[in-house]
């Protein structure tokens, strides 16, 4: 008899990829659906991709970044059909924050800027719970260490009896898989530095004039 597929959608936190996995990498150009394709055993039918991120501007020192996440944004839209992504936003606002061993004749305490991607969080879980209710997925795949995005996850396992995948960005030594998402999990994997370059997008994309940013 053959083996059952699981329908899969994977729903990934994009700065928690890009901060746990690829920054300071030259693997930033990222096939998703070769990643977890290759990271998922066969019975996985990956059904769609959700990618959940917020568009950044210029940065000082930086002024291209924008535009370098604008082309793999629209290298992703144009080469991986079963993706689809979802935006939050940036909140930048003054904070009081305790300086680190300030010096003596130093203040304590000092104001600075602080700026939060928001509302990714919240997107996700709110994907996560409506698919499945609509019953669009057999298995979901997160990728985040998020411990905000346990109670979507117990929901889903609870009350839905779906599996769940967790994909924790980072080297296990350096970054701990969340123990809230862990405990709703029905597996656990890692994105490895091989994997991540055994899964990189064409360059450019065929059919398009869009090209890897050159300082990647």
């Amino acid at each position: 008899m053959p083996q059952q597929l699981d329908r899969t959608a994977v729903y990934i936190d994009g700065f928690n990829l890009y901060y746990g996995s690829l920054r300071k990498t030259p693997y930033k150009w990222l096939d998703l659906i070769t990643l977890f394709t290759k990271l998922l055993e066969h019975q996985h039918q990956i059904t769609e991709i959700k990618y959940f991120t917020a568009r950044i501007s210029s940065r000082d020192g930086d002024q291209s970044a924008h535009q370098r996440q604008k082309a793999y944004l629209l290298a992703l839209e144009k080469y991986i059909p079963k993706i689809h992504t979802y935006y939050g936003h940036y909140l930048s606002h003054p904070v009081t924050a305790k300086v680190y061993m300030p010096l003596p004749g130093q203040p304590k305490y000092i104001k600075v800027i602080k700026t939060e991607e928001k509302g990714s969080d919240v997107n996700i879980a709110l994907h996560i719970l409506n698919d499945a209710w609509q019953n669009k997925y057999d298995c979901a795949v997160l990728v985040s260490n998020d411990s905000d995005l346990a109670e979507a996850l117990r929901f889903v396992k609870e009350d839905h009896n779906k599996k769940i995948g967790l994909v924790v960005p980072g080297n296990e030594k350096y970054r701990k898989a969340s123990s809230e998402l862990s405990k709703h999990a029905t597996f656990i994997r890692r994105i490895s530095k091989k994997l991540l370059s055994e899964s990189q997008l064409p360059n450019p994309i065929p059919g398009t004039n869009i090209y890897k940013p050159a300082t990647w």
